[in-house]
């Protein structure tokens, strides 16, 4: 069954403040760089943790 949205969860516009990029650059991640989102209707959602994650694997890295 999927986890409820709670306070874990962040949107697009609070992950690029978190991350200080654009939320276009979020959305291009999510599309070629696999960043960890979850589409709720129209929304975005992430995790930080998630998004920490990612970020400390690399994958997040400029080629």
């Amino acid at each position: 069954m999927a986890e409820p949205i709670n306070d874990n969860y962040i949107s697009i516009d609070e992950a690029a403040e978190y991350l200080g990029v654009k939320t276009s650059t979020i959305r291009t991640w999510i599309k070629n760089k696999g960043m960890p989102a979850y589409r709720v209707g129209k929304l975005w959602k992430f995790k930080r943790s998630e998004i920490d994650g990612w970020v400390n694997s690399g994958k997040s890295a400029i080629e």
